[in-house]
């Protein structure tokens, strides 16, 4: 039987308890001060101040402004629902454009929900812009929860990472030692001593979030699992392959809505005068559970993920107490099926096998990356093609995807148009990928990341035992600096047909460091044999996973101005290769190459990543593929 909910406030706080959970909010900010659970009297760290335990926040900017931070906090408290079943609480601010002053032109109203029976709490915000405001942009938006210090040691994000974590105290300059990323310290004289040696970076535990969904914190004496659950990503900006950070050192335990981590500025939301807006972010769902045995400890992290797959299949929710928060009544349904013509692959259209199609507000291709402002759907296809996207909110969307095999984006002609209720069948649906003539060459699998290509082992140095062993050993710290220890005096140079991409292609295009530590432009070389030579033009394909101020440029079998068929300069903000990543922004260029600067016989073709002094500049190639001229 469920045990009575009850609110009650002294002083400036207010405290929600199902006999499982209590919660103590301060008021009017709503400020999460306290949360109760599994014998322990705060699980919250106890060392920060109130206003700094559970917190949202926001980095937003006037246009060409300097980026501004601020907690965001609530000016009017009111309960919005009631009864044996919920408590619904909300920490209204409302923003007045007559007021003067640079204030963030926002009203945002902060939510919390505490249902009978339930082990956890639901958290959500209504951020609304008001006629007549200001232009201004949004760079990140989020909710942090800060733990015990000296309860919360060990961190899970997925079955294969999880670790026990350093202290905060670790990354201060008597225990550790900053390096040249400044997130990234090397752990000297950690308080754990199995930790010395090891590099700590929160964004070593970034997860896309097509791959997240559950993430947190366990606790000992009591054993308690604190876990940030996502029921959906449809309120999260930049698709299924946006990266977000999960946990990291402190302990602190992220619920990411808005960010620009692996992309940069293009993904910011930007705000014209005048222009009206309303975005429900959440909710997420924090699940509390808990274990008398230490030896049991890891079942909370499957307990963990079985709640998610719950969550999941709730949602949308029922028990929202927002206008703004459509239900699953008020939400439509898109269906069809998503096939590829490519005349080179097949003479047959062929299933898009577990590609990803999903719904958004964007109108161009690819551009569903850097959307910000309105809600996505997406879905992995099956076998065959198939697919199904539920729980629509109503509204115009582009019909957009991808698939794995294929370069480019997909984008259906027509818009979609989605009502309450509403049950879409598209049909059959044909993705007709770029394309000219056959492949001449091609280097790696398109997937939009650099899986496939050479990955080195860290330095022993700068080494976190967790990516040791693991299929994600890019996450480890200063892989930039061993495509110097591997070519330290010339460049990489790739034969067609001799080479391996998995052994001789290094997974980013990055300076190499000379003699006296200063970083230099470096040429790649990629070498193949044409038998004859076809009068026209032929097709590079060049698609990127993602760039950091990099300065490309293409030559043809000579390096002068001539050869040179493609440049582009201080292209990307990704900050992919310092952030331990294989993919950022994904890019496509298509580069003419006219067969007079081929020959029959041996053929040279030259990346060069032209900008030097930088160490973590680059381009990650995801995918490259030669085309003949096209055939009559």
């Amino acid at each position: 039987m469920a045990k009575i909910l009850s609110l009650s406030s002294q002083g400036s706080y207010v405290m929600l308890d199902n006999g499982l959970v209590k919660l103590t909010i301060l008021r009017p900010q709503g400020f999460l001060t306290g949360i109760k659970y599994g014998g322990m009297d705060n699980l919250l760290d106890l060392k920060s101040s109130e206003t700094n335990r559970g917190y949202w926040d926001i980095n937003w900017s006037l246009p060409g402004g300097q980026d501004r931070y601020q907690l965001i906090k609530g000016d009017d408290y009111s309960v919005v629902h009631s009864s044996n079943e919920s408590i619904e609480v909300s920490f209204r601010s409302t923003y007045d454009p007559s007021t003067s002053g640079i204030r963030l032109p926002l009203s945002i109203d902060l939510r919390y929900i505490l249902r009978a029976g339930v082990s956890g709490f639901y958290c959500y915000a209504i951020y609304e812009l008001p006629p007549g405001c200001r232009a201004f942009d949004v760079a990140q938006t989020r909710m942090v929860f800060k733990l015990r210090q000296e309860r919360f040691h060990y961190m899970a994000i997925s079955d294969e990472k999880q670790r026990v974590m350093p202290m905060p105290e670790d990354l201060l300059q008597n225990r550790g030692k900053k390096l040249i990323v400044p997130e990234s310290v090397l752990l000297v004289n950690p308080i754990n001593p199995h930790l010395k040696g090891e590099v700590d970076d929160k964004y070593q535990y970034s997860m896309d979030n097509k791959d997240g969904g559950v993430h947190g914190w366990i606790s000992s004496s009591p054993v308690v699992g604190f876990w940030v659950i996502f029921p959906s990503h449809e309120f999260r900006n930049g698709g299924p392959t946006k990266q977000n950070l999960t946990v990291h050192t402190g302990p602190a335990c992220l619920a990411m809505f808005h960010g620009t981590h692996y992309i940069g500025e293009d993904i910011m939301a930007h705000f014209k005068d005048g222009e009206t807006w309303r975005k429900v972010f959440g909710p997420f769902f924090v699940y509390l559970n808990s274990t008398p045995n230490i030896s049991n400890a890891y079942n909370l992290w499957l307990d963990a993920k079985k709640q998610r797959l719950l969550e999941e299949a709730a949602w949308p929710y029922d028990f929202v107490s927002s206008p703004y928060y459509f239900t699953s009544k008020e939400r439509g349904s898109v269906s069809g099926r998503l096939l590829v013509q490519d005349r080179f692959v097949s003479s047959s259209l062929v299933p898009a096998k577990y590609g990803y199609v999903g719904l958004s507000v964007a109108t161009t291709e690819g551009s569903w990356q850097t959307e910000s402002k309105g809600y996505q759907f997406w879905v992995q296809t099956d076998l065959n093609g198939n697919f199904t996207i539920k729980n629509v909110i109503p509204g115009a969307y582009g019909l957009h995807g991808w698939v794995p095999g294929f370069i480019g984006d997909y984008l259906d002609n027509a818009r979609i148009s989605v009502s309450s209720g509403s049950q879409k069948q598209l049909g059959n649906l044909t993705y007709v990928p770029i394309r000219d003539g056959p492949t001449v060459w091609q280097i790696g699998f398109p997937d939009r990341t650099t899986i496939g290509f050479y990955v080195p082992d860290v330095n022993p140095m700068y080494a976190n035992k967790l990516f040791l062993n693991s299929p994600e050993k890019f996450r480890q710290y200063g892989l930039w600096d061993r495509y110097t220890d591997l070519n330290p005096k010339s460049d990489q140079v790739f034969t067609i047909g001799v080479s391996d991409p998995k052994k001789d292609w290094f997974f980013a295009h990055v300076d190499r460091r000379g003699e006296d530590n200063k970083y230099l432009p470096t040429q790649w070389e990629i070498k193949f044999n044409l038998d004859s030579v076809t009068s026209g033009i032929y097709k590079l394909r060049l698609a990127m996973a993602s760039a950091t101020r990099t300065d490309l440029q293409v030559h043809i079998n000579d390096m002068d101005v001539k050869h040179l068929v493609f440049q582009v300069q201080n292209l990307g903000m990704d900050n992919t290769v310092c952030r331990h990543g294989i993919h950022g922004l994904y890019r496509l260029y298509s580069i003419d190459i006219s067969s007079s600067l081929l020959v029959k016989g041996d053929n040279s073709l030259f990346l060069t990543q032209a900008r030097g002094g930088d160490a973590i500049c680059g381009v990650l190639y995801d995918y490259l593929r030669l085309e003949a001229p096209a055939s009559s």
